[in-house]
């Protein structure tokens, strides 16, 4: 084909709304754009004024799906500012606690979500006809990991026990190790899925990029902390404190969900971009997984994000089994908060499904939130979705069928896995001309 038009309303199976608008005429092309078409959502502005008290349960509605991950971002924030360190108790288990989020995040995402289009389906109701069994393992380990969920935070989503200097609620021994036993049981299930995936051949697509993930020497790390930095894929280290030297959104007038440029252009997050920075670290039976999913650094294909989850999948497993044999091993001890508020500015930063989280709070002396910004991985990922959709155009016209290409930009973008709901949150300040001027976050700028 030399002309192409994709004009996509309403994305299906990703969370939130999404157009894709793709304009191809004489073998030129005219227009590239993922709008992001959902209101914005004020949550940096909901925060002033509030106290530290309820920051995490505020920003733990940003999202339904990765309530855990902003929690601990929040969570994280606020320690920073005040200067708390949290005990290695509290950390093993809300190390646990995003292990289950992110387990039942993939699970949703790679089963129900990506799998259809690698089998023909529109969506899973027909797969859990034709493939029941598969259908039905997906719904085993998502509930299971959300028990996880229910029993380390309180709540299936939304966590409550988490909080500022450790946890309002500690589990009981005994419901660990039932938990612990369910979990044992369900390996099986786990290597069931690396069976099925491994089935499945990715679309060929190669595109030279930046990845960009949390990372600490000797661990596949998920929750920010000491001895940590933001590692990008060309060389670089940025201290988590500094984050903004790396990460600088500004706003696109197609969207209601601010772009960022990390200084080469766009980067991407997410479960590709720990493999590729953090993949030394993976659990065994996790590089197991990757040899037989045939995933190897360096073959920068957005697609292959789905086995990369999966992959991930593997190593929350494992990993959330070491977390609760060692919890068990040495005792749960009954801990209460300490918290003192003072005047002060905090990063958290933690690595939730869809990539790298970043919250940020400046305290005044009460312990009340004078400013607040939350940089969200979709976010991250949208100026880099739209590089890749204008390098997989020639791909998609020697299809000759707008129909298959069409669906082929589908799959692109539903590879990063995008939560739009969460991106949204920029400010419209004026209107000129029909044309909305919208503020930067804090330390935003355009690219040069």
């Amino acid at each position: 084909m030399k002309d192409m038009l994709v004009n996509v309303h309403h994305l299906a199976r990703v969370e939130g709304h999404g157009n894709i608008v793709i304009d191809v005429r004489e073998g030129k092309l005219r227009e590239c754009r993922l709008e992001i078409v959902e209101a914005p959502r004020y949550f940096e502005a909901m925060l002033r004024g509030r106290s530290w008290q309820e920051a995490a349960g505020i920003t733990c509605r940003i999202c339904g799906i990765c309530s855990v991950g902003h929690t601990s971002a929040s969570i994280r924030a606020t320690e920073d500012a005040f200067g708390i360190t949290p005990s290695p108790q509290t950390m093993l288990i809300r190390r646990a606690l995003l292990h289950g989020e992110t387990i039942q995040s993939h699970v949703l995402h790679t089963y129900f979500l990506a799998a259809p289009d690698f089998f023909g389906a529109p969506s899973v109701i027909p797969l859990a006809g034709s493939h029941p069994v598969v259908v039905k393992r997906a719904l085993k380990l998502k509930r299971l990991a959300n028990d996880v969920c229910h029993l380390l935070g309180g709540r299936h989503i939304h966590p409550i026990a988490s909080v500022p200097g450790g946890f309002s609620s500690l589990p009981q021994e005994c419901d660990v190790e039932k938990l612990l036993k369910l979990i044992e049981e369900a390996r099986p299930d786990i290597a069931a899925t690396v069976e099925t995936f491994a089935a499945i051949r990715m679309p060929d697509f190669t595109r030279a990029t930046e990845y960009l993930a949390l990372h600490r020497d000797g661990e596949y790390t998920f929750l920010g902390g000491a001895g940590e930095s933001l590692r990008s894929t060309y060389g670089e280290d940025t201290l988590l404190s500094e984050y903004q030297s790396k990460v600088r959104e500004y706003p696109v007038p197609h969207s209601t969900a601010k772009h960022v440029h990390g200084g080469y252009g766009a980067y991407m997050v997410g479960a590709l971009a720990r493999f590729e920075v953090n993949g030394a670290f993976l659990h065994a039976r996790a590089k197991e997984a990757a040899r037989a999913l045939k995933l190897v650094p360096g073959t920068c294909n957005t697609f292959l994000n789905n086995i990369a989850q999966v992959v991930e999948t593997v190593h929350c497993f494992e990993d959330l089994l070491g977390c609760l044999r060692m919890l068990l091993d040495r005792g749960i001890a009954r801990e209460i908060p300490d918290v003192k508020p003072r005047a002060g500015r905090g990063v958290g930063v933690v690595e939730v499904p869809r990539g790298t989280l970043f919250h940020e709070y400046e305290y005044d002396d009460q312990g009340l939130i004078r400013k607040a910004n939350c940089i969200i991985p979709t976010g991250q990922n949208l100026h880099h979705i739209e590089k890749d959709m204008e390098a997989y155009v020639p791909i998609a016209l020697a299809f000759g069928d707008e129909k298959k290409a069409t669906l082929g930009f589908e799959m692109l973008v539903r590879a990063y896995d995008p939560c739009i709901s969460c991106s949204t949150h920029m400010l419209t300040v004026c209107f000129d001309d029909g044309q909305s001027r919208r503020a930067y976050g804090a330390g935003a700028v355009p690219p040069s």
